[in-house]
């Protein structure tokens, strides 16, 4: 799953980055949590420019009754998202980006009790992750509006397979506006792209677990721990 993610770079590196032409200020995050606001690159509808809008992090369905329970989405499996009724119509119409420096994965240890053992996840260039997403406008009886968003998971890469059984889709800058584009509602042509990043191209951090309190969020959550193992690369 992805359920932490950190997005540290300044909102106008990020609108450069993504081709977006109005960037937002943007304070370093280094413990973004579901709930929250996040930044999300996406398109209007019948147009190719890009903008940059803050979304609630997880998904409430058009058809949900009350925003409450449905928050809970906060990803997708991308093998189900075609069939599932609450992504979708989604998949087929409303796809963003999600970006980030970078994520985190908790391994289950071996000391019973214990806590699990966070990771973070980086592009080895250092450069942007691109995480695939989907996004929804829920409206309420009272007229009250909510537009959220999640993101997609496949399975894990050979660099991930031993951390956790799922990872984040992250999309590569050459498929950016194939997803982005809304006229383009062939499932299977954008389906194709939610695939498992390729190891080489990542690396994997162990930290200490202090990222673990949804209110830490500071340089601190990326302070590599010594003394444990990540997986092999």
């Amino acid at each position: 799953m992805c359920g932490r993610y950190t997005l540290t770079s300044p909102g106008r590196i990020v609108a450069e980055a993504f081709g977006v032409d109005e960037p937002l200020e943007l304070a370093p995050r280094y413990n973004v949590c579901p709930g929250q606001d996040v930044p999300v690159v996406r398109t209007r509808h019948g147009a190719t420019d890009r903008t940059l809008d803050l979304l609630r992090w997880g998904l409430v369905p058009w058809f949900a009754k009350e925003p409450g329970p449905a928050a809970r989405m906060i990803n997708a499996r991308a093998e189900t998202a075609a069939t599932s009724p609450a992504f979708r119509e989604a998949l087929r119409r409303r796809r963003c980006l999600v970006p980030a420096d970078g994520f985190y994965e908790w391994q289950a240890t071996a000391v019973k009790r214990a806590p699990k053992q966070p990771f973070f996840i980086r592009r080895r260039d250092g450069g942007p992750i691109a995480l695939a997403g989907l996004w929804e406008r829920w409206q309420g009886s009272d007229g009250s509006r909510i537009e959220s968003c999640t993101v997609l998971t496949t399975a894990p890469n050979e660099l991930l397979r031993g951390i956790h059984d799922r990872m984040p889709v992250i999309l590569e800058p050459g498929a950016w506006s194939l997803w982005l584009d809304r006229e383009v509602q062939d499932v299977d042509s954008v389906q194709a792209l939610l695939v498992p990043a390729p190891p080489d191209e990542l690396v994997v951090t162990p930290v200490t677990t202090w990222v673990n309190d949804p209110k830490h969020d500071d340089p601190q959550c990326i302070e590599p721990v010594p003394g444990v193992i990540a997986p092999a690369e």
